[in-house]
């Protein structure tokens, strides 16, 4: 399966965020892409509060403008689309899910993450309180996809700061996925050591293929993201990265070489606790 990564420096301006989304879409589905994956934030990258006034409902029936505008992208490339991380409406309008869609080749909805980890931080470079304007999932969530002639394939989803908590890949490997997916918009001052290792590492401990799209740049309030969107595989080699500003880096994602991976080195099968 050939996936791609979209690296983006999302702004507050929603149409203008969907324009460009769409441009580099189209570019990796004409490139081979099969599965190509948003960053968190894709739609809107603004005030944290702000977000509130832009959520939406995710379901099909009621769907709003973000949501309609991945089914259709989806849909008219034929491609499977993680859509990275938005606003999705819940019942305490002040505080919405930060949510991972995975929009299948027909533009049908097949799964939804909502991110389970907030960043609350407070470092001298850096701080933000993402749970003061966002209601943390629950679920973990393993969604199937069509990998062509391979045996059916898993996506795990997760999102940026869940990178941090290696207990719930543990746990998505456990149900059998082959790729997981960290949309994300990793500041600059954490990017700059830990974005790779931390991949890597999620990608080695568990033999499985990691896609992260990233935000890059400057945002609202000064706000820098690290960007380097990465295609990591089992055995924790980048496949690929994307160049600094917007792009995508794109690759192939080889099953029976992962197979070889897991039988060689079979630490999934001696797991004690």
């Amino acid at each position: 399966m050939r996936a791609a990564v979209i690296q983006l420096n999302s702004q507050a301006d929603v149409a203008d965020n969907l324009r460009r989304i769409e441009a580099l879409v189209a570019d990796a589905a004409g490139a081979g892409a099969k599965l190509v994956g948003l960053p968190e934030n894709f739609a809107f990258l603004g005030e944290e509060n702000a977000k509130r006034e832009i959520a939406e409902s995710t379901e099909e029936d009621t769907a709003g403008p973000v949501t309609r505008s991945m089914r259709a992208l989806a849909k008219k490339h034929g491609i499977w689309l993680v859509a990275g991380g938005m606003a999705e409406a819940t019942k305490d309008p002040l505080r919405p899910y930060n949510t991972s869609l995975l929009v299948a080749p027909d533009g049908h909805i097949v799964a939804r993450y909502r991110k389970i980890h907030l960043f609350d931080i407070d470092l001298p470079t850096a701080k933000h309180l993402e749970s003061g304007a966002t209601t943390a999932g629950t679920d973990v969530v393993v969604a199937p996809l069509d990998a062509g002639d391979a045996d059916r394939v898993s996506l795990g989803m997760t999102i940026c700061y869940d990178l941090r908590f290696p207990e719930l890949y543990r746990k998505l490997v456990a149900e059998g996925v082959r790729i997981i997916s960290v949309p994300a918009a990793f500041t600059l001052t954490t990017g700059k050591d830990h974005w790779h290792v931390l991949l890597r590492a999620r990608a080695i401990e568990n033999q499985v293929f990691v896609l992260a799209p990233a935000q890059h740049g400057k945002h609202a309030k000064d706000r820098m993201t690290y960007g380097k969107s990465l295609i990591v595989d089992p055995w924790g080699d980048v496949l690929a990265q994307a160049p600094e500003g917007e792009g995508y880096a794109l690759a192939n994602l080889d099953f029976a070489a992962q197979d070889r991976v897991r039988a060689g080195l079979p630490c999934l099968a001696h797991r004690r606790l």
